[in-house]
């Protein structure tokens, strides 16, 4: 196995270029436990954790624009009042010492289904940000999964950095595991709720062969929510709502959970998360 270790996201970009088949590692939670495992064994291994570049976010054009090293532990003590809904999914992330190493750019580009931060990201409409020799592109969440575990990311290309909004209402994520910590999500949903724009997002994880939104779920609550007065949603909306979140879902029967239970857990999280979404907003 041959180990590439830049020092420079240019000198990063132009070893992938030469080696399009190396597999990126940052914190390496995902990649190193399928090496150990010998689930996977990659012909190159391209380490970023050099690259200062991805380790820094900022303000641009009114986004947050996050670079693909920035840990779990840095978006729950750094932005975690600007991105709440993306620092209570790092929350479940694994122990601290995972949260320490593990980054929202390592879930993207592993891109399995059961990743925390992917509902978030779908929810509150984010841009994935990808890179190569060539130049650099932004790809919306939506059209950034492709697959299991597949992405329209280019073989030359690494995740540079992912855009978000910053919360501009309630944000809410919740995921139902076989245990209180430290475990896979059988299923998990957020929500994005924007006052100023009347708008409502939602993420589904580990429920379909990618991340999922559910855009009937959220048409529906962008026109039942009460805008003016901000009354509560009445009880039939929410199980409207949480039956329209559970039926785009497109889960599978595994050794987690069946599809059954998952629809069923979601259609509970999705009524749970709106109402406590619209209460912070």
């Amino acid at each position: 196995m041959e180990f590439l270790q830049p020092a420079t996201w240019a000198e990063a970009l132009a070893m992938k270029a030469a080696h399009p088949e190396a597999t990126a590692v940052a914190g390496g939670t995902d990649v190193m436990v399928e090496i150990n495992l010998d689930h996977k064994r990659p012909a190159a291994l391209l380490d970023l954790t050099r690259v200062r570049e991805l380790t820094e976010w900022g303000l641009e054009d009114g986004m947050l624009r996050v670079g693909a090293g920035v840990t779990y532990t840095r978006i729950i003590a750094e932005l975690g009042d600007r991105l709440p809904g993306l620092a209570m999914a790092s929350r479940t992330v694994g122990s601290p010492q995972i949260r320490n190493r593990g980054t929202v750019g390592g879930n993207l580009g592993t891109a399995s289904p059961a990743g925390d931060a992917h509902p978030p990201l779908l929810a509150s409409g984010a841009l994935v940000e990808l890179a190569s020799t060539a130049g650099t592109r932004r790809v919306p969440a939506h059209d950034f999964y492709v697959g299991p575990k597949s992405t329209a990311m280019r073989g030359d290309e690494l995740v540079a950095a992912f855009l978000v909004r910053p919360s501009a209402g309630g944000q809410q994520f919740s995921k139902v595991g076989t245990r209180n910590a430290m475990v896979i999500a059988v299923c998990s949903f957020a929500v994005d709720i924007d006052r100023a724009e009347r708008r409502v997002g939602t993420g589904i994880g580990s429920a379909g062969p990618t991340p999922l939104a559910a855009p009937e779920a959220e048409r529906f609550a962008e026109a039942e929510l009460d805008w003016e007065s901000k009354r509560p949603p009445s009880e039939a909306a929410l199980a409207r709502f949480g039956e329209l979140v559970a039926s785009a879902a497109r889960p599978i029967d595994d050794i987690r959970g069946t599809a059954a239970y998952r629809r069923h857990a979601l259609a509970v999280l999705a009524r749970r998360c709106l109402t406590w979404a619209w209460a912070a907003a």
